[in-house]
């Protein structure tokens, strides 16, 4: 073999250590995208990979010949099952219940087998290579191959292909790889048999190829089987899965398989989480929306004649979009993003609360639930600090909170939370049959009663409201009674833990 090839069969380990990388962060992500908490599923899936590698590197010892062929042998296993295994982890979640124990079955499987490609190609170049070089090029090789894959994963492949596809695409070009190596190794492969190998390669390749082309219906299944309605409209977003579905009473949004809201009962949410908030602030003229991308809350804000502008801020453009443009959607929310005192701005909404120099008479926050530390981030301290700087003398906020009854220590984090931060906080609660009873919280900065009246020219225009309504907003029974959390800051993230820990007992 001369120098050229390899050269070659460096770029080699680069290839095997990117996509093996690819194939954990993709079952990481996959991981906290079902089950929650991404640290510990991310800590969890990379433990059990580097362990693999180990295990790999150990079974690699009883492999005496045919180094070359099992070399190759083992590049395409890594390519079948690491291509497919966000598809597969998509349908085991659908279909079975024990979706964990497939989950690390199938990444202790491609831990192995990344683990036994190194020391297999090391023996192979071993006659050929001073050993302290072999050792210095593949090593640099293998690093420089997860630094590929840890800079792509999140910045290009994930957003702009989704889950399913990256692993595919993966799958392939790892097979690819497979068989360009039945080329580069030729002259340490048998004959016997060559052509078999390089057949088995062409099929893996045109299987993965076809679950490519056959991805987003591959998706689609395993979500119908998730979900309680048939799918009416499903994208993938650089920063979510956004599925609408519809039932026979209305339709239902989900996000990264959360549901949002059912158009059934949205109102007796979005009244409560908007006009005790407004109603504080008296006459509000400028009014801040955080998250709830999907119009509703806006549309109830801008039944106050007083408001003369509103500024939503949004991480996400395509729900945003989403939002004016489907027509179910843009007639729920009454076409309020369009409203020309409306201005969209789609930026995170720690770093807008943190650079913008606006301030605003009331504020409304639509964050999603606090599932991960990206969103527990936005329930801290630091944040409800710098969000307490936007306000106006004699500005109001209003939180949504998750459940007080499901998740009592979330919901009194928030609480205590915000009052660690120096609002004056009002916690209130309302039933909404799609979620059950859901926890919010009223914050200003200066002391204020909570609201008592509906003014009598915005109550016609309310399904639930009224005055008995909004006084049981603030009416707390024996089981939702307030409980002592820790304070939920940057540097603990004690909120995500509570979270965690209460919704997967209902899970």
């Amino acid at each position: 073999m001369n120098r050229a090839p390899f050269f070659l069969l460096y770029l080699n380990v680069l290839a095997v250590a990117t996509c093996g990388l690819i194939y954990e962060l993709l079952a990481g992500t996959l991981a906290s995208y079902v089950l929650g908490d991404s640290v510990t599923q991310f800590s969890l899936i990379i433990g059990i990979y580097l362990s693999a590698l180990g295990i790999g590197a150990w079974l690699s010892r009883f492999i005496d010949e045919g180094l070359a062929r099992s070399f190759i042998e083992v590049e395409l296993g890594v390519a079948l099952i690491g291509g497919a295994s966000a598809p597969l982890l998509f349908l085991a979640f659908a279909y079975l219940s024990w979706f964990r124990v497939a989950l690390f079955a199938i990444v202790l499987v491609i831990g192995t087998l990344v683990g036994l490609e190194l020391p297999l190609l090391m023996r192979i170049l071993k006659d050929h290579v001073d050993f302290r070089d072999l050792v210095s090029r593949v090593l640099s090789f293998d690093y420089l191959g997860a630094l590929v894959a840890s800079l792509l994963f999140p910045i290009f492949f994930v957003p702009r292909l989704g889950l399913v596809r990256t692993s595919l695409l993966f799958g392939i070009g790892n097979a690819a790889v497979g068989l360009w190596g039945t080329f580069l190794l030729r002259p340490l492969l048998a004959q016997r048999g060559l052509r078999a190998l390089r057949a088995r390669a062409w099929i893996v390749i045109g299987l993965l190829a076809i679950a490519l082309f056959k991805a987003d219906a591959l998706t689609m299944l395993a979500e119908e089987n998730t979900l309680p309605h048939p799918i009416v409209y499903a994208k993938s977003s650089p920063y979510q899965r956004i599925v609408i579905t519809k039932g026979q009473g209305g339709f239902q949004l989900y996000l990264n398989g959360n549901l949002q809201f059912s158009s059934v009962d949205e109102y007796r949410y979005h009244e409560a989480l908007v006009h005790p908030a407004l109603l504080t602030a008296r006459s509000p003229r400028r009014v801040l929306v955080l998250g709830g991308g999907d119009g509703l809350a806006v549309r109830e804000i801008l039944r106050h004649p007083s408001v003369e502008s509103v500024t939503l801020v949004d991480l996400d453009p395509d729900m945003t979009a989403l939002a004016d443009r489907y027509p179910a959607l843009a007639e729920l929310n009454g076409h309020s993003l369009a409203d020309p005192r409306v201005h969209v701005i789609n930026q995170d909404a720690f770093l807008w609360v943190q650079e913008s120099g606006d301030t605003f008479d009331a504020a409304i926050i639509d964050f999603p639930d606090p599932g991960t530390f990206s969103i527990g981030k936005l329930y801290t301290t630091r944040f409800f600090h710098l969000l307490q700087a936007r306000l106006a003398p004699g500005g109001a906020v209003a939180v949504q909170c998750t459940s007080p009854l499901v998740a009592p220590k979330s919901y009194w984090c928030i609480i205590r939370t915000l009052e660690a931060a120096g609002f004056w906080v009002h916690p209130f609660q309302v039933t909404v049959p799609a979620f059950g009873i859901w926890g919010f919280a009223l914050a200003t900065p200066q002391p204020a009663t909570a609201p008592t009246e509906i003014p009598a020219s915005l109550a016609p225009q309310l399904r639930f409201l009224d005055r008995g309504a909004l006084a049981g907003l603030f009416e707390f029974p024996t089981d939702l009674k307030r409980i002592e959390t820790e304070i939920n800051r940057l540097d603990n993230q004690a909120l995500v833990r509570y979270y965690d820990a209460e919704w997967r007992k209902w899970d």
